[in-house]
């Protein structure tokens, strides 16, 4: 039985309300500690009423609830996107400029423009823009617009990942999702990194004997 606490809530979408925002967006990121694949972002602008059953941080479901709930989530949201970047793009970027790159693109993405956002974490990677951004600890647990963010982002990137398991059979991505684990280090140490493994992250110094080296990522970049 769920704990009351872990139950994520509309409280801060309420006071947003309270203060004239009318489209107010919850926005969380899956994929930033993966070694393989993109990152992404989800967004997701609920609608005003009805009720919303079940949603939790993605972390605290299993996948196939995830998968169960993805349908219900999406028509619950007014409007919803995820939007990627890819490891060539978390390459060259670094992880910084790439994660505001997917908020962009998810923003971008939307039907309409918010007006204020609610973000999980302490740091405003949409500054510049959304205006009013809340950026609250936790929040992919005790708000419910994000929660519903992540629910859309982790199974969208899920979907992906599996789908480039078919490609990669012995990196274990559909298991996985290209986060780090046993498996997938020893794919690397026998077979190198694949096409979509991410060359400036730090596994990389461990597989010179390769012959593929690591890269270093390109200086941050202003993309507003």
């Amino acid at each position: 039985m769920s704990n009351r606490k872990s139950v994520p809530n509309r409280k801060v979408e309420q006071q947003l309300r309270a203060q004239g925002h009318r489209v107010i967006v919850g926005v969380d990121e899956v994929g930033k500690g993966a070694w393989a694949g993109p990152l992404s972002v989800g967004v997701a602008v609920l609608r005003d009423t009805g009720r919303v059953l079940g949603v939790r941080d993605s972390k605290m479901l299993s996948e196939p609830r995830r998968e169960e709930l993805f349908e219900r989530v999406s028509t619950w949201c007014a409007d919803w996107a995820v939007g990627h970047v890819s490891h060539a793009e978390c390459d060259g970027l670094g992880m910084a400029a790439a994660q505001r790159l997917a908020a962009l693109r998810a923003i971008q993405s939307l039907s309409v423009m918010p007006t204020a956002a609610i973000v999980d974490g302490k740091w405003n990677f949409l500054s510049g823009v959304i205006d009013h951004v809340e950026m609250i600890v936790k929040a992919d647990v005790s708000c419910v617009q994000v929660s519903a963010a992540s629910i859309l982002a982790k199974v969208t990137r899920d979907r992906i990942m599996r789908a480039e398991a078919e490609h990669y059979p012995q990196y274990s991505f559909d298991d996985n999702k290209g986060y780090p684990c046993a498996r997938q280090k020893a794919a690397l140490h026998a077979y190198g990194p694949s096409a979509i493994h991410r060359r400036s992250w730090v596994f990389m110094e461990k597989l010179a004997f390769s012959g593929i080296s690591r890269t270093t990522p390109a200086s941050q970049m202003s993309l507003f």
